[in-house]
């Protein structure tokens, strides 16, 4: 690939508390260094991302399209969060850098794709040791021809966006918002009437095109799924039947699976025991397992290409279900089961929620709690049932663990299930320590099942399916896993 290597770089990288260096100590730094090249080669996906950006092209002829990559997060005061590329640009070009901008220019066949990126700080200045993104700091980083071999695209240097963006025609550019506020504010600069549903139907398109995923997508997915469906046993492994732990305790070693086995959690780990399990978004996990009540882990590895999986479990810290308890899981699991057997080409998605809606509602009649029939409970003018199981069946999964979220909802939440997409599959049913309306001995209840699944050409796959599912079988794994001992990943 061609590259585009001149230009002004961006103001170095300094603290306040950084020293001033003495003349003989930077003169001294500028010398006595060997230059190591790497060997670079493309990668070999990126035939994907090539069809992924001549998709993208035939969507929008003429028009020049703007998609960044974002910029790092302060966490606090000098020190910031871990990077993670935007999800549309990394499907889009492979690229992990931040501050990155990939531009499509129009031409008379489609469009030219050039990647506006940072220059490497190598040792031709003193930026290699005085700014913080320089090599001594963050390690050897790629020039522009060997990021632009290993990614198949031309590059550029992130001094040339700025003339870049100006050559833009007036009411013929898109941007994908809220990644880059510099990016954004500098194309309202040329543009200050813009338009901007055009720039959401920039981020609709992509989100469609990730609705169905290729064999490469997929293996990615299932790397991701195999690796937290071993965090999982890597958990079961440590958790007393006996004693408590702290929730923490148990979110860590799945994070020391997630680090090692991929790029990072897809998310942030929910860990709730007892009554936390009915909290849905429980990411404090400030808690400690009880023996005889159950615990609830919502977790899924991000894979080395950002593809992540998004498993629940339900487990009884003891190693088996109460009657109660089993009541309970297994209308979720009936319920789950359901909405597995429901997936295929052509089904709508919101027909996969409404089984699974029954299902549940039908055993919280059997659990005598509803006020109403079941029939009525299920009425779009009522929905009462939804008080103890207040999410949907399940979600678009990929680079995203809530993927394709900019799609309309004629093509998703409205929409009919297509071959490739891939889903969670998700109820639960949660009683709150504080309802009322529940008996005493179900408060504090809570109970998810979810598993990703891949849409086949006559049904479905469970990718998660190394993971048991019954209640039975869940007591059976966790006694295996207990037995078999702690292990470190390798």
């Amino acid at each position: 690939m061609a590259q585009k290597n001149d230009g002004a770089q961006p103001a170095p990288k300094t603290e306040s508390h950084d020293p001033a260096f003495p003349e003989a100590f930077l003169q001294f730094m500028r010398t006595g260094w060997r230059e190591d090249p790497i060997a670079v080669a493309p990668l070999p996906e990126v035939p994907n991302y090539e069809k992924r950006r001549a998709a993208l092209s035939e969507a929008f002829p003429g028009e020049t399209l703007v998609i960044p990559s974002g910029n790092e997060k302060v966490r606090a005061n000098d020190t910031e969060y871990s990077f993670r590329p935007g999800s549309d640009f990394f499907y889009l070009t492979g690229d992990r850098d931040p501050d990155s901008v990939l531009i499509l220019h129009p031409t008379a066949s489609g469009h030219e794709a050039v990647l506006f990126t940072r220059e490497r700080n190598s040792k031709e200045t003193d930026r290699f040791f005085r700014d913080r993104n320089g090599e001594l700091w963050v390690g050897r980083t790629h020039t522009l021809a060997e990021k632009a071999t290993e990614i198949g695209l031309e590059t550029a240097s992130l001094g040339h966006l700025g003339s870049a963006l100006a050559l833009s025609a007036p009411g013929r550019t898109r941007v994908l918002r809220g990644l880059d506020p510099n990016i954004d504010r500098a194309v309202l600069a040329y543009e200050p009437d813009r338009d901007k549903p055009r720039d959401r139907e920039l981020a609709r398109v992509i989100s469609e095109l990730k609705l169905v995923k290729d064999e490469w997508e997929i293996a990615q997915l299932q790397d991701a799924i195999d690796a937290t469906v071993r965090g999982f046993e890597d958990v079961a492994r440590i958790l007393p039947a006996d004693r408590g732990v702290k929730e923490r305790l148990l979110e860590g070693v799945f994070g020391l699976r997630a680090r090692h086995d991929g790029n990072d959690v897809g998310y942030s780990s929910i860990v709730g025991g007892g009554a936390h399990a009915t909290i849905l978004h429980w990411v404090r996990n400030t808690g400690v397992t009880t023996p005889g009540e159950l615990l609830l882990m919502d977790m899924g590895v991000e894979g080395h290409n950002l593809y992540t999986a998004d498993v629940t479990r339900t487990v009884p810290v003891s190693g088996t279900f109460t009657p109660l308890q089993r009541q309970v899981y297994d209308i979720v699991y009936a319920s789950q089961q359901a909405g597995i057997d429901a997936v295929r080409p052509g089904v709508l998605f919101k027909d996969v929620h409404q089984v699974c809606m029954r299902v549940l509602a039908e055993g919280l009649h059997d659990l005598n709690l509803l006020p109403v029939s079941v029939d009525e409970a299920m009425a779009e003018d009522s929905t009462v049932y939804r008080r103890w199981t207040l999410h949907g069946f399940g979600h678009m999964l990929g680079i995203d663990v809530h993927d394709c979220s900019n799609a309309r909802n004629e093509t998703y939440r409205e929409g009919a299930l297509g071959e490739g997409y891939v889903l969670t599959v998700e109820p639960g049913l949660y009683f709150q320590p504080e309802d009322e309306l529940v008996p005493e001995e179900l408060r504090g209840l809570g109970i998810r099942i979810e598993d990703d699944v891949l849409v086949t050409a006559d049904g479905c796959r469970n990718l998660s399916d190394g993971l048991p599912r019954t209640s039975g079988e869940v007591e059976t794994w966790l006694a295996a896993q207990r037995e078999a001992g702690p292990r470190l990943p390798g």
